[in-house]
């Protein structure tokens, strides 16, 4: 079976389709989180904060700092609890799982990507969320060859003990460069 590619005539009839009927191309190529990154005082001082706990408190931090097992930036990232339904991983790899927040790691530093995506994981918790998705980026650190936060992202969610499963996100949410994480339910 040979595959009918397009001729002009086609190519230009359908572009003409999609112009009638109001089709625009977007504006960017990336998924959108949903929670805007906050840069103003109050959340530098709380970063600050987290830090000077986390420094003081050793059972504060539940993510390691330590190395990591380097990962491709295309690699696609899956895990999750022995006892896990198929079904449940198997939806949330298709995209099946709705996400209720968002975070994007990308202009953070290491320590602040962590300390960051604790508290986010706390605060979804708290919030009762069942899935959230984490924008990691799939960018080469500026002194290591990997892409350090998507390393580090991947290690760390292994770990926490509130994570059921995690899985790179489908092409419109970010691909290889976001993750969608299932979180434990209360009481669980």
């Amino acid at each position: 079976m040979t595959r009918h590619l397009p001729n002009d005539d086609d190519i230009s009839a359908f572009r003409q389709a999609l112009q009638a009927a109001g089709v625009r191309r977007i504006a960017s190529n990336q998924a959108d989180p949903g929670k805007l990154k906050r840069n103003d005082e109050a959340a530098q001082q709380a970063r600050r904060q987290a830090a000077v706990e986390s420094n003081t408190l050793q059972t504060s931090g539940r993510t390691s700092d330590g190395r990591v097992e380097a990962v491709r930036p295309s690699e696609y990232l899956e895990f999750s609890v022995p006892d896990l339904p198929w079904r449940t991983f198997s939806q949330l790899k298709r995209g099946q799982t709705a996400w209720q927040a968002g975070l994007d790691l990308h202009g953070y530093t290491l320590e602040e990507a962590r300390i960051e995506l604790e508290s986010f994981l706390r605060d979804a918790a708290a919030q009762g969320m069942r899935c959230v998705l984490v924008v990691h980026g799939k960018a080469w650190g500026t002194t290591s060859d990997f892409p350090v936060l998507k390393s580090h992202t991947n290690a760390w969610l292994r770990e926490w003990p509130g994570v059921l499963a995690f899985c790179s996100a489908t092409d419109i949410d970010g691909g290889t460069g976001a993750v969608y994480i299932l979180l434990r339910k209360r009481g669980q």
